[in-house]
């Protein structure tokens, strides 16, 4: 590690983390990589080395989504569809520590047990539970919000229980779009890391206790055998080990 002459917030040793997307000198498939120091922070003691590297992307789109864009208040009620993949599973734990109400949809009995695990209301299976009903149980009156991690028949399904006046968000590249009733807000968003956005996310961690989940880690020579990995059923996060 080396520091640029500027930089006196590190010193050469500490371990640390960033969001490595659209970094303009190139991304994390390599043993170095050069920084902005602004996007990097010490990592947090409640954090192993793994999962500092994976939790930030996922974490500060969750956080932009939630905070930013739904703008999410405490005793409201959120559904959060995909609740079991990386972007969801840090969704579901902000959200409960935000004070929300929060009705996840996962994939697999083995996505609803770990969602389970991380504290929230309820949780269903979305490959074979009946969402709507679940939902209507949960949420009479329509939730207030919903955030959505992937598109699809059943996404689209799920939010048939977004109240009148109700707002759905959901990360850019999610297919198709939701198509919403008159009434309720859609937007979709970018997850684009910056200070601010990295600033608030690091405090939650440490102070929500927030974690990761990694389902398989690979080695860089089998980065390979990571990417077709991303085709099949998987919980939370894929790690790279450099």
């Amino acid at each position: 590690m080396a520091l640029g002459e500027k930089v006196s917030s590190f010193k050469v040793g500490d371990k640390v983390y960033a969001p490595g997307f659209l970094n303009p000198k190139g991304g994390f498939y390599a043993e170095y990589v050069a920084l902005d120091s602004k996007y990097v922070f010490c990592i947090p003691d409640n954090l192993t080395l793994s999962e500092a590297g994976v939790i930030s992307g996922v974490g500060l789109t969750a956080l932009r989504g939630l905070e930013d864009i739904l703008e999410l208040e405490q005793d409201e009620t959120i559904m959060i569809f995909g609740a079991s993949g990386g972007i969801g599973h840090l969704s579901v734990q902000l959200a409960k520590n935000m004070g929300a109400r929060v009705f996840a949809i996962a994939s697999g009995d083995d996505g609803v047990t770990m969602v389970k695990n991380l504290g929230v209301d309820d949780v269903v299976n979305g490959r074979k539970d009946d969402i709507l009903s679940a939902a209507s149980t949960f949420a009479p009156n329509g939730f207030d919000a919903a955030l959505l991690t992937a598109g699809g028949e059943f996404a689209q399904k799920s939010i048939r229980n977004i109240r009148s006046n109700g707002r759905i968000a959901y990360p850019n590249g999610i297919f198709p779009e939701p198509e919403v009733a008159s009434g309720i807000r859609s937007i979709g968003y970018n997850g684009d890391p910056d200070h601010e956005v990295m600033c608030r996310l690091n405090k939650y961690i440490k102070l929500w206790n927030l974690t990761a989940h990694i389902d398989q880690t690979f080695l860089l020579k089998d980065a390979r055998d990571a990417h077709l990995a991303l085709n099949n059923h998987y919980l939370g996060k894929l790690c790279l080990n450099i």
